[in-house]
């Protein structure tokens, strides 16, 4: 009797060890046929959702699948890869990261696999390179793991103006952008299902957030809004079909900021000044305003300050 309960209590213990190291499958939903979205949550990276935030998803072609951003850990980047072996046995054979921030991805080493190519903007090899040592410091910090320089997954393809890619029966279109948001933004047009999945190009709910170039931003959402499309997929908020009005709230901020820190350099005030009194307005308007909008403030009256 007592080797009998010894057998049982070790096949839990195996039984318990193998489930905890089997990864998590991550929630999405089908947007469009084919189509997957996780949609992030609107929260500053911290060690309890371990900077899990942005949304990520996957595109399903006949003959293989496009990872669209891999996530804000390791840990969801392989739960995302459990997701997609759940919904299709068909092959990932890209991963296509829209820009170079954190919560897009460090997932990125759950598909480092052979049959796997990396894709993303001309510039985000440089970008990650320069920021990378900067960003293990803060994973160790804030987010609570470890990345090592493995997990910094330079493109192998590079779109230097627009690319297309074929999964098999559909065929998506990547276009490099210009400075916006970052230096590397990279958007993605699904042909098949007119779905256009625009990385932090588009915030909805979660404030804007200025890292690259207010001026540029904002000419690419004039071009942005030129662009035909039944649904988008935003980098942080749900997707919508209400385009290209889904922009408008994000232009609104961006040209707000743009007008006001102009009249206050036109006055001769200091950044301090714009600080204290620039796009209070709008707080009530985005969620993290008080986060990200100071940030936002010094960013852009760095850079129109400059401007003839």
């Amino acid at each position: 009797m007592m080797t009998a309960r010894v057998l049982v209590f070790g096949l839990s213990l195996a039984l318990s060890s193998v489930l905890a190291a089997a990864p998590s499958v991550l929630s999405t939903v089908e947007v469009a046929p084919g189509v997957f979205v996780h949609q992030g949550v609107h929260q500053l990276p911290d060690r309890v959702n371990h900077g899990e935030i942005a949304n990520s998803g996957f595109i399903v072609g006949d003959r293989c699948v496009a990872v669209i951003d891999s996530g804000g850990s390791p840990q969801q980047g392989f739960a995302l890869r459990a997701a997609i072996e759940s919904t299709t046995r068909i092959p990932v054979c890209y991963v296509v990261n829209t820009h170079m921030h954190p919560d897009h991805i460090y997932g990125n080493i759950a598909f480092k696999q052979p049959g796997t190519r990396f894709v993303g903007h001309h510039k985000l090899a440089q970008a990650l390179a320069l920021r990378a040592p900067y960003y293990q410091e803060n994973a160790k910090r804030d987010l609570g793991f470890v990345l090592t320089p493995e997990h910094f997954i330079a493109p192998e393809i590079p779109v230097q103006t627009m690319l297309d890619i074929d999964l098999g029966g559909r065929t998506l279109t990547l276009t490099a952008h210009g400075t916006a948001h970052t230096d590397n933004d990279l958007s993605v047009y699904d042909a098949k299902t007119q779905t256009l999945w625009l990385g932090d190009l588009l915030f909805l709910g979660h404030i804007p957030v200025v890292d690259g170039s207010l001026g540029g931003w904002l000419k690419e959402i004039e071009r942005l809004q030129g662009r035909a499309a039944k649904r988008v997929i935003p980098g942080h908020g749900p997707a919508v079909a209400d385009w290209p009005s889904a922009l408008e709230p994000q232009k609104r901020y961006l040209e707000m900021l743009q007008r006001e820190i102009r009249a206050y350099i036109k006055e001769g005030k200091t950044m301090e000044d714009a600080l204290a009194g620039v796009g209070l307005s709008a707080r009530g308007d985005w969620q993290l305003f008080d986060e990200f909008h100071k940030r936002n403030v010094t960013t852009a009256f760095a850079e129109l300050e400059w401007e003839d």
